[in-house]
């Protein structure tokens, strides 16, 4: 099981990263998570450089794509080279963006019709591509999900995590990276965001 969370230049690390930390607590056979990016190496948007693990093409055959965000999104949302290299399909997999990320899934043509969340910087551009922008921190439908605020790529951890291993092994992964003496609230916070979606 893969899960590939497409990391450009000028990624905010925060969603590729803290993503990446929540899925990795999973330790069943065949589970893989991987930063999957458009060249060898890239760099965030404060400086930080990471290699990739996986390609985007490598994303087209994943069970799940996770899109983050970053301060070149729009410019990559445009990039014709690197947007055809992507051929994904939300019947076969699942696909979650957060913040700008979620404008690359409306380019994509995966948010025909479906409401998303996004942050409040990149509310315009979405709603600019014909998305509806909802003011709440996650919302899934079907095999697609979005995520609005650096901080809710736990959101899209929690969902893939539900959905593969179940909501108990969602519960304990959230439970191992939330805050000490406020674990019980924040998987519970969590749990109430992404349950309606499951």
């Amino acid at each position: 099981m893969h899960t590939a969370i497409l990391t450009f230049d000028g990624f905010n690390e925060l969603d590729s990263l803290v993503a990446l930390g929540i899925l990795s607590r999973i330790k069943s056979p065949g589970w893989r998570v991987t930063l999957c990016c458009p060249t060898p190496t890239v760099t965030s948007m404060n400086g930080v450089t990471l290699h990739a693990q996986s390609t985007l093409e490598e994303a087209n055959d994943a069970d799940v794509v996770l899109f983050g965000s970053g301060m070149k999104t729009r410019e990559i949302a445009n990039n014709e080279g690197v947007m055809e290299r992507l051929k994904l399909d939300a019947s076969r997999q699942f696909i979650g963006a957060q913040c700008s990320g979620t404008l690359m899934l409306a380019k994509l043509g995966l948010l025909n019709g479906v409401p998303a969340c996004t942050d409040l910087l990149t509310k315009p551009w979405v709603q600019e591509a014909g998305v509806e922008v909802l003011n709440q921190p996650f919302y899934a439908e079907g095999n697609v999900a979005t995520a609005g605020g650096c901080l809710a790529s736990q959101y899209l951890a929690a969902w893939v995590i539900a959905r593969f291993e179940g909501l108990e092994a969602a519960k304990s992964a959230l439970h191992y990276v939330a805050p000490v003496g406020e674990k019980e609230p924040y998987v519970d916070r969590a749990v109430a965001n992404i349950s309606p979606y499951l």
